[in-house]
């Protein structure tokens, strides 16, 4: 659970998801748009965070352990007016209609690279601030692309290689396991290390993510 803070930042989104790679690199990519990203790896936290730091927008994943995003988002419908969007691996009729019934600006379906959420956090954050009132997602096919609002409701699934593109998110995961650190102290320990070596951070995620690699198909 930590906050990474921009000056001038596009907005502040609220990111939650049980998964910490996949919270590590969505983080990642909001902030080096330009987003203040406040994240959570669990619906509980979320809430408490909700509160505390009133996002623009909050970006669930849906399954996980104790309150799921829908717990969280109809939290942050009836409490605080906060608009919120889906980032979820299920696309089943049932989910998708509750998606739909609590008024989700968005409902983007993974596997998803971060150039593909970004544009869709910036149009929903725009609108927010601008003082438009969030828009819901429509009924319809749930595959198909909305027609008037800002945002899609099921975006296109990246490729797979594409989840691997970015090395930094990788490497940070790596340091957190083999040290037991949070997500933010293994960035910093990753930064110190680049500097130390005369390399950019991201040459030295780089070549972090290739010794690891390397290591675990020696220990095949």
């Amino acid at each position: 659970m930590t906050a990474e803070v921009m000056q001038g930042s596009k907005g502040k989104v609220l990111v939650v998801d049980d998964d910490r790679l996949v919270l590590a690199t969505v983080t990642h990519g909001l902030s080096q748009a330009g987003f203040e990203v406040i994240d959570a790896d669990n619906g509980d936290d979320a809430i408490l965070l909700a509160r505390e730091h009133r996002p623009d927008l909050a970006l669930l994943d849906i399954r996980m352990e104790g309150k799921t995003g829908f717990d969280v988002a109809d939290y942050l419908r009836e409490s605080l007016g906060t608009p919120f969007m889906f980032l979820s691996a299920f696309a089943d009729s049932a989910t998708v209609q509750r998606v739909r019934e609590l008024g989700a600006v968005a409902y983007l379906v993974k596997p998803l690279d971060v150039a593909q959420i970004v544009p869709t956090v910036e149009a929903a954050v725009s609108n927010v601030r601008r003082g438009g009132a969030p828009r819901p997602v429509p009924a319809g096919p749930a595959a198909a692309p909305v027609a008037t609002p800002v945002v899609p409701v099921v975006a296109a699934p990246a490729a797979p290689r594409d989840l691997l593109s970015d090395p930094l998110p990788l490497a940070v995961g790596v340091l957190m396991h083999r040290y037991s650190i949070t997500r933010h102290q293994a960035l910093e320990r990753l930064q110190r290390l680049a500097d130390a070596d005369g390399r950019s951070l991201a040459m030295h995620a780089a070549a972090l993510v290739d010794a690891a690699e390397l290591l675990a198909r020696h220990a095949d």
